[in-house]
């Protein structure tokens, strides 16, 4: 019998390396002659490309930049030849933060750029950019800054990033010749355009520090910005599907550079071959946080059962939330709701993880 485990990040308490381990455990302990492989998934999210990584055995580089409050933070990301896998979660993250410093109108995205421009150093040229998790609604502005695009005030000074109402100070914009030939590849887990009702700016905004009557003002602001980026490449701005991830990088970074965006859990299943290892399975166990709505635009866990039933594989699901039911898996294995407010919650989603998945029945 050959099982695989391949679960996401069960967001907030647990990474997809560390479910996966739980469930293998579990699996192995009741059924000790199976054939388990556990592989991490993920799908633009927060971690994928530091899962890539590891699923794709490529040694971490450690370095040093500025988190998306500009204060000091050490990361790690990947580069194999002229392909380096950074996450932004990882520099400009929105998990780094605590509660008290989310200011959407100081934060930036300067530090991943500090990244990639470092990864370049290296060799890079095409950049995988991870958009999950970010702190930031800023363009890509703090980026395309690290790689020596010029944002200039009313007096023709150049902007500091991390400053007060950086994006409302910015009345020119200067490329330089020594922009560096670069590509990147976006991974989202959304398909939401920058503008509109289900814009980044109304939907992710609040998360990320900004208030409700700030959002129009805002909105306002980065319609005027893009339309300066983009005529400044003598382009007109076309949103996408896509645009709305990560305070609109992918939006920023067309403006400048050749830009694709990608369905994370696709680009991510095709990295790692794990089609080819799915039709090997007779079982397939993943599992999720929180099943819901959203799980349907492309999240890991969603894209996997699909694959499974294309090969008419029985796929499990484990995951909290009454969503999942009639999702289309096999069975759904629910989780209970945890306590955040208790400071052992973690270890109580490993004890919860534990027993349900031994309780699958692999049948």
């Amino acid at each position: 019998m050959n099982v695989l485990i391949a679960p996401n990040a069960f967001k907030g308490t647990l990474s997809a390396i560390e479910a996966g381990e739980i469930i293998a455990s579990s699996i192995r302990s009741r059924h000790p002659n199976a054939s388990v492989q556990m592989i991490p998934i993920g799908d633009g999210g927060d971690g994928t490309c530091q899962l890539l990584g590891f699923s794709l055995g490529l040694t971490p580089v450690s370095y040093f930049c500025l988190n998306a409050v500009g204060k000091p933070v050490l990361g790690t990301y990947y580069q194999e030849g002229i392909k380096a896998y950074i996450d932004v979660s990882t520099y400009s993250g929105l998990g780094q933060l605590p509660a008290n410093e989310l200011d959407i109108k100081v934060s930036s995205t300067y530090g991943t750029g500090q990244v990639i421009q470092h990864a370049i150093s290296n060799g890079a040229k095409e950049i995988i950019l991870g958009l999950g998790g970010s702190a930031t609604i800023d363009l890509g502005i703090g980026i395309l800054q690290a790689l020596g695009i010029q944002f200039l005030d009313a007096n023709g000074r150049s902007l500091v990033p991390f400053s007060k109402d950086f994006l409302f100070r910015i009345k020119h914009i200067q490329k330089s010749p020594k922009t560096p030939k670069v590509g990147f590849t976006c991974l989202c887990d959304v398909k939401n355009r920058f503008g509109g009702a289900d814009g980044a700016i109304p939907v992710f905004g609040p998360q990320k520090g900004l208030k409700r009557e700030d959002i129009s003002h805002f909105e306002n602001q980065c319609a005027v910005l893009l339309g300066m980026m983009y005529s400044k490449s003598n382009l007109s701005f076309q949103d996408k599907p896509g645009f709305g991830a990560a305070g609109g990088i992918a939006a920023g970074l067309s403006g400048f550079f050749e830009t694709k965006i990608e369905t994370g859990a696709t680009y991510f299943f095709h990295q790692i071959g794990l089609e080819k290892k799915l039709e090997k399975a007779d079982f397939v166990i993943t599992g999720e946080g929180r099943y819901d709505e959203q799980s349907k635009s492309g999240k890991a866990c969603f894209e996997l059962m699909k694959l499974a039933q294309k090969y008419n594989k029985p796929i499990f699901l484990i995951t909290s939330g009454e969503e999942a039911m009639n999702a289309g898996f096999t069975s759904v294995y629910q989780l209970p709701d945890l306590d955040f407010r208790k400071s052992d919650f973690r270890e109580t989603a490993k004890k919860h993880l534990e027993k349900v998945s031994g309780s699958i029945e692999l049948i």
